[in-house]
């Protein structure tokens, strides 16, 4: 009965941490889009600026992308 409490548990954290990916991965693109898009071009800033955007956004994906997969490693563990 324990193992089975531990894998609900197991089970919902993998969950939350899948919402989380997907949330850094949607929120990353969506603000990458607005200021590259909306808010650079509107401000009139120099292309330094988008550049400083895209690095910003690739960082926010590689973040994501290292959560993915410390979430594939959490999902083969609780496999075994």
């Amino acid at each position: 009965m324990n193992t089975d409490h531990m894998s609900e548990e197991q089970d919902k954290a993998i969950a939350q941490k899948g919402r989380h990916v997907s949330l850094v991965i949607a929120g990353t693109i969506v603000v990458w889009l607005v200021l590259s898009l909306f808010v650079g071009p509107a401000l009139g800033l120099p292309g330094r600026y988008a550049l400083l955007f895209d690095l910003a956004a690739l960082a926010g994906l590689i973040y994501a992308l290292v959560n993915i997969f410390q979430l594939w490693r959490l999902r083969q563990d609780s496999q075994r």
